[in-house]
């Protein structure tokens, strides 16, 4: 499976993140929707459809398989906590592009197990956004892994800003992925400029 995914990879946790700044050029991105009520996550999911189907953008949507069936999209990202409870038949028989978070090799075998879109390894750097158990992978890991996936994209994720972006990517990585170094920023907008420019 070769590499159709966009270079750029943000990550947002709702539609209004997506309404903002999707319209500048993002070709990829993800809805991470935490802790909102069901109805409000599938409201959330409708509207970032709808929106990416305007710009031809592919919507991954986190977590959410079920409503990602039911509403029709064609993208779902699990972490592997979601793998536990995911119905993984469901989601292929629905014909749903898979992408699967890894930590270790004992979690990327488990991955491979379910021919994922794509594979995302992190931390590769220290990351702010949630406390894990897991330290920085670095970019040697991010070469190793290339090596065993061969042709299934990689997409590294954590700590990532457009500074680092260029090492991430010549160490193996086929796609990166970013929240706090946009969601932060004093200039959202001129930031995703700063990484369109990066990473085309």
């Amino acid at each position: 499976m070769m590499n159709t995914l966009d270079t750029f990879y943000p990550v947002f946790d709702s539609y209004e993140w997506l309404e903002r700044l999707v319209p500048l050029g993002i070709k990829l991105v993800q809805l991470r929707v935490k802790d909102r009520p069901l109805e409000e996550v599938r409201t959330q999911i409708q509207k970032s459809k709808q929106l990416c189907e305007k710009y031809d953008c592919q919507l991954v949507v986190n977590d959410y398989w079920q409503l990602a069936i039911e509403e029709g999209c064609d993208f779902v990202h699990l972490g592997q906590e979601d793998l536990d409870d995911a119905d993984i038949g469901a989601i292929q028989r629905a014909g749903l592009k898979l992408g699967i978070s890894t930590h270790c090799q004992e979690e990327l075998e488990r991955a491979l197990q379910y021919q994922p879109t794509y594979i995302a390894l992190g931390p590769v750097y220290p990351t702010i956004l949630k406390k894990m158990k897991w330290h920085q992978q670095g970019l040697e890991t991010v070469s190793q892994w290339k090596a065993q996936l061969e042709t299934t994209p990689l997409v590294g994720i954590g700590g990532i800003s457009v500074e680092r972006a260029q090492g991430v990517l010549d160490a193996g990585a086929d796609v990166v992925a970013a929240v706090t170094d946009i969601t932060l920023n004093a200039d959202p907008e001129a930031r995703i400029a700063q990484w369109l420019r990066a990473t085309r």
